[in-house]
């Protein structure tokens, strides 16, 4: 046999004169193991994407200030991602919009009020939307995709309360703005529509 024939024989299998036709064909052990390897790829490249949001926009920006705003779309995005392996994508994306729907409508609602103005004098600060936002991807990430590691759920939530207390830092927003953007955001975050699955339903649950 050449040698051409023998490394094609390695690959797929061939018949021998004489011999038995061999294959290589992967069994269920290894398609199992193809599925959870190609999963543990698509959750670093979450966490990956989150990486990537913390790269600094401007040179001269507060370095806190930055890790807010990263923190913001880095969050929702990881959470996205672990959705979309989950194939629980749509259910997310509703939650994400409602949850955004609301901030901006109560930001629109309470514009002149008392309670909606920033320390810089501004308004439409009540509720913080970094903060809203950061918790909704902590909350989704803490309860739906890191049931059995409560350490790195307990990093998101972790990295959204460094989120509000950023945007009290940068004179942005009052403690109770972002106390209130915090509430929303783990609210439609742990909750669950059952959106895309058969029935929907409703579920409302945090994990720690």
């Amino acid at each position: 046999m050449s040698a051409d024939a023998g490394r094609r024989c390695m690959a797929g299998g061939c018949a021998v004169p004489g011999r038995s036709m061999v294959t290589t064909a992967p069994g269920p052990a290894e398609a199992g193991l193809a599925t959870k390897s190609a999963r543990r790829v698509r959750r670093r490249s979450a966490a990956l994407l989150g990486l990537l949001c913390l790269l600094p926009a401007q040179a001269d920006a507060d370095p806190f200030e930055q890790f807010g705003t990263a923190m913001k779309y880095g969050l929702p995005l990881a959470a996205a991602v672990c959705a979309a392996d989950q194939d629980r994508l749509e259910d997310f994306a509703v939650r994400g919009v409602l949850q955004a729907a609301l901030v901006w409508g109560m930001k629109e609602f309470f514009d002149g009020a008392p309670i909606s103005r920033r320390p810089s004098g501004e308004s439409k600060g009540f509720p913080s939307g970094h903060t809203a936002a950061a918790f909704f991807g902590a909350s989704d990430l803490a309860g739906k995709c890191f049931e059995d590691r409560p350490l790195a759920g307990g990093a998101a939530y972790g990295a959204a309360g460094l989120t509000g207390w950023s945007r009290v830092h940068a004179g942005e927003h009052t403690p109770a703005q972002v106390f209130s953007g915090a509430l929303l955001g783990v609210s439609f975050g742990a909750a669950s529509f059952g959106i895309g699955s058969e029935g929907v339903s409703f579920s409302l649950g945090m994990r720690f």
